[in-house]
């Protein structure tokens, strides 16, 4: 997620970005697949020679969050867990000078809560791209209870430099689209659990029989297991209502390891490519 923002960030809203992360290789793994996309739309025609060499000569990378104390604009992209995220935000509030604005790209995580860990609550506020980002048109923009009307236009504008579409949420657990799409996914689960279907015909039948791109349990798959389970947890302890209960099998397979593209087996088998 995060290499994706970098590079609509530095494509499309022409801004110099620093990417921040503890693996150096893993720096190195996302500036190659942000050229190999941007490469990719050379050949096609829809990006020029000179404007591929130019995105990525505003895109930097960094292991040290020190390197961030000049920025303006931060987007936080880290696993949905709470504890780390108000642990980094807690740092970035030390670090960055206090007009910075602070975002995150959490899924269901309450930004309010997130704030409470900085000095600046008003200056934080919530940025959930869909992925994969250069692809989906959509950023749900959700403001906290302290988040000012400045910090709010000016993420509206950067979202539109961007090229995306943004829609407003209320800070509640899930926001808009995992409050939709999480319980979705995880009924999708209880149907294979309790032998109801199979997974290739729940996905056929919610494919064709709604005119969705994909299946519920392929597009976990594609989320990550870990990452619908994490969002089930969140809506389930927040809102309080057993209909939030995670599926055990979903449970299971996490457990087990299986998160699904990512790991290279979920509900279907993914085979590394030679």
């Amino acid at each position: 997620m995060g290499i994706g923002i970098a590079q609509v960030s530095a494509q499309n809203a022409k801004t110099n970005v620093l990417v921040l992360d503890a693996d150096e290789r893993q720096l190195e793994k996302g500036l190659k697949f942000i050229a190999s996309n941007l490469e990719k739309a050379v050949v096609k025609g829809k990006l020029s020679a000179t404007e591929r060499d130019e995105t990525l000569g505003r895109i930097k990378t960094t292991t040290d969050i020190a390197d961030f104390a000049q920025t303006d604009f931060v987007i936080e992209a880290v696993s949905e867990n709470p504890s780390l995220k108000r642990e980094l935000f807690l740092n970035l509030d030390k670090i960055t000078k206090p007009s910075a604005i602070l975002s995150s790209n959490t899924s269901s995580i309450s930004i309010t809560k997130i704030a409470a860990a900085t000095t600046r609550a008003e200056k934080v506020i919530g940025m959930h791209f869909m992925n994969p980002v250069p692809v989906m048109q959509l950023v749900e923009i959700i403001p906290g209870l302290a988040t000012s009307q400045e910090t709010l236009k000016v993420t509206l504008d950067l979202a539109k430099k961007m090229g995306k579409i943004t829609t407003e949420s209320a800070d509640v657990p899930g926001f808009i689209a995992n409050r939709v799409l999480m319980p979705y996914i995880n009924e999708a689960v209880y149907v294979l659990q309790e032998g109801i279907a199979t997974k290739e015909d729940i996905d056929t039948t919610m494919k064709l029989g709604t005119n969705v791109p994909m299946g519920p349990l392929t597009l976990a798959d594609f989320i990550g297991l870990d990452t619908c389970l994490a969002i089930m947890k969140v809506l389930h302890s927040q809102l309080g209502d057993t209909k939030y209960r995670p599926s055990p099998l979903l449970v299971k397979y996490v457990d087990a390891g299986w998160l699904g593209k990512k790991s290279g087996r979920g509900f279907y088998e993914y085979p590394a490519k030679k």
